[in-house]
């Protein structure tokens, strides 16, 4: 029986909802020959772990998980005991999206820092970090910021490294949530190493799922001794995939040929774009700086329900009318004018 679907159409909702890259989909299907070891011991998930080593450098370790929340939930989980805290941005994924998924499985309490525009600051952590061998507080261990944010901008080098080297300082880690970190490290002109490691991040969640990847992140330590109980972590999390062949071919096509940084390059100017064609429009206000592949607007209330007949996308902050509009890897120019066009009817209403 024939199957009828809707159109095929991209939308401005999220770069979750773009599809499969082409050589991601060609990975998977040359590694679907045979039987392999599962669990990760095959030639395919190593093969996968030295472009890593290639990109970040030796004496590292990685680990494949399912999705984002996993990735970050074990990387905390590694780093932490139940009576530590993590320091936050109040509007960071980890302490708003991921349905306290970190705070139940680490037993840690997440502390919300103020932010601005995404970013959490060194005088915000500063002023956290009190209570400490006071047995009636929690101890900050960790401190965990999103980049890019949860905003749409981006941490500055020496901002990264500014948190870092306070962490380190007392004693405490620097985890990086790095769902976007391609197009982050392609906004500042720097290469994966340069954006984390070099810059004193200690733990990684690998972001593949919004540029390009069917299904998969990579937890990344720098530090291999921080990694070490993460097998454990991972099986009782139930994160670890018995077919990883098919998570790690993903990562080494991403990794591949700059697959990852071309897919983020192209999404990040498609936001660029999107930015100019929306500024045109006099009834819209671009609320924070476009420096990755998001465009968060200020727009007319009554134009949401008007646009959204055409396009899905998330009211972000609804009470002030701003909504976010994400780019992919394979949004078009096309896509961005057509997409204008329908804003600039709405809101004229």
């Amino acid at each position: 029986m024939e199957k009828n679907f809707p159109p095929a159409s991209r939308s401005f909702a999220s770069d979750n909802n773009a599809g499969v890259h082409p050589e991601v989909l060609e990975a998977i299907a040359d590694a679907n020959r045979g039987h392999v070891v599962a669990y990760g011991d095959d030639a395919y998930t190593r093969s996968a772990i030295k472009k890593f080593e290639e990109h970040f450098g030796p004496d590292i370790a990685v680990f494949f998980t399912f999705n984002g929340t996993g990735a970050n939930v074990l990387s905390l989980q590694s780093l932490t005991r139940p009576f530590h805290s993590v320091l936050c941005s109040a509007f960071a994924h980890i302490y708003v999206d991921e349905c306290g998924a970190p705070e139940k499985l680490t037993g840690c309490k997440l502390i919300p820092l103020p932010h601005y525009e995404g970013k959490i600051t060194l005088d915000s952590v500063h002023e956290a970090y009190h209570g400490i061998g006071d047995q009636h507080h929690s101890q900050p261990r960790v401190i965990s910021i999103t980049q890019t944010t949860e905003m749409g901008t981006v941490y500055k080098p020496e901002e990264i490294q500014a948190l870092a080297h306070f962490a380190h300082e007392h004693e405490m880690f620097l985890h990086v949530d790095g769902a976007r970190i391609a197009n982050a490290a392609v906004s500042l002109g720097q290469n994966l190493r340069q954006a984390t490691r070099d810059l004193g991040v200690d733990v990684l969640s690998f972001g593949g799922t919004k540029n390009g990847i069917l299904g998969g992140e990579a937890v990344v330590f720098f530090r291999q001794e921080l990694s070490r109980d993460f097998l454990f972590l991972r099986k009782q999390s139930m994160q670890l995939a018995s077919k990883m062949r098919f998570i790690a071919v993903q990562f080494e096509a991403l990794l591949s040929d700059n697959l990852w940084r071309k897919s983020a390059e192209h999404a990040n100017r498609m936001a660029q774009l999107l930015e100019k064609e929306v500024s045109r429009i006099p009834q819209v206000r671009i609320v924070w700086p476009v420096e990755a592949n998001g465009v968060f607007a200020q727009i007319p209330k009554q134009a949401i329900a008007k646009i959204q007949q055409e396009y899905f996308f998330y009211m972000w902050i609804e009470e002030e009318s701003i909504v976010r509009w994400m780019c992919s890897f394979d949004t078009t120019e096309d896509d961005v004018r057509r997409f204008a066009e329908v804003v600039a009817r709405a809101v004229k209403g």
